[in-house]
């Protein structure tokens, strides 16, 4: 059975549960998380989807980002997907939220409202090959250039929420 996802309205309270892939279909709210881990350099993980994902296979993004499933915590739902995507165990601070809406490939739409969580980690993630193409710690000047450059390399939540991760890290504690 496909994973339900939490339909949301636009204070996060949940009216619903649906498939995810009918969800992304018809572009209808849910609840997300998103996961940025930061080394002691300030260097942030990035990971490149893998390839079969079903939607923005192969685009580099942040470290981890999915879904809450019913009756999960949101924070316990990102330490769960931190883990089973990159191997990874390390406390994680809730620092904002957003809500967007972009077109993606494959006809789907995202339609989140994102929560974003801060951790630092400084070793390197043990990846979940089936998640995970690829990774990379790198500083946020160099990112910002390449999204500049490349904008079609990365997926379109990690584009939108870019800045704003930038502007909090430096008035934050992970």
């Amino acid at each position: 059975m496909e994973e339900e996802i939490i339909l949301v309205d636009t204070f996060d309270n949940p009216i619903g549960y649906l498939g995810k892939t009918e969800t992304h279909k018809l572009g209808l709210l849910h609840r997300a998380f998103s996961v940025f881990i930061f080394n002691d350099n300030n260097q942030l993980l990035l990971q490149q989807r893998a390839k079969n994902k079903y939607h923005s296979g192969g685009l580099w993004t942040n470290s981890c980002c999915s879904h809450p499933r019913k009756n999960e915590t949101t924070l316990a739902a990102a330490e769960r997907r931190l883990m089973e995507e990159m191997g990874i165990s390390t406390p994680l601070k809730k620092n904002f939220d957003f809500i967007y809406k972009a077109t993606l490939d494959n006809g789907l739409t995202e339609h989140e409202y994102d929560h974003v969580f801060f951790g630092n980690y400084n070793s390197s993630p043990i990846v979940n090959t089936e998640e995970v193409k690829d990774w990379k710690y790198e500083s946020l000047d160099n990112i910002k250039m390449d999204i500049q450059k490349n904008p079609n390399a990365y997926t379109e939540w990690f584009k939108i929420c870019f800045d704003e991760v930038q502007n909090r890290l430096f008035h934050s504690t992970y």
